[in-house]
């Protein structure tokens, strides 16, 4: 009789510690959605910026060439960082390289390097992984010396 009890709280502890088990992998789930979902919005807000930027006939080249950068590096080489890549292309802004932490699958017009590779002095590097910058400009600044500026920050300001 008590080896039937045991085997009933058993069975009984097994399904609640499941359950428990189920939910919080359920959390985590939706917790890393709604990381994405923030992180997207936040691209998609400063992309919105630079549309509008562009719709009252400014770029990002004025910026860096006001502020005397003339040679700078990409940080994320994603979609921000292409298209600031572009839009400096025909500009007295020389980008010489980009950083990512993908940098072996990104193809580029120019050579793409990890963070624990050596960075090449620039006059400034624009982080365009937003949602990171605190992060990458502590690990920036301890590589190199120089303004390490997020782009979020350049659409706003121009």
């Amino acid at each position: 009789m008590k080896k039937g009890i045991l085997g009933v709280i058993s069975f009984l502890v097994g399904v609640a510690g499941g359950a428990i088990g189920i939910k919080r992998m359920e959390e985590i789930k939706l917790s890393k959605a709604k990381g994405y979902a923030d992180k997207h919005l936040a691209l998609f807000l400063m992309m919105n910026q630079w549309v509008k930027i562009k719709q009252e006939g400014k770029n990002l080249a004025a910026y860096f060439e006001n502020n005397g950068y003339k040679r700078i590096a990409i940080y994320g080489m994603s979609y921000a960082g292409e298209t600031l890549l572009e839009e400096l292309k025909e500009s007295e802004v020389q980008v010489v390289y980009g950083i990512d932490k993908r940098a072996e699958g990104i193809y580029a017009n120019l050579d793409v390097i990890t963070i624990d590779e050596p960075l090449d002095k620039v006059d400034a590097i624009v982080v365009t992984a937003i949602t990171f910058f605190d992060e990458i400009e502590n690990l920036l600044s301890e590589k190199i010396d120089c303004p390490i500026i997020s782009l979020e920050d350049i659409l706003y300001e121009i």
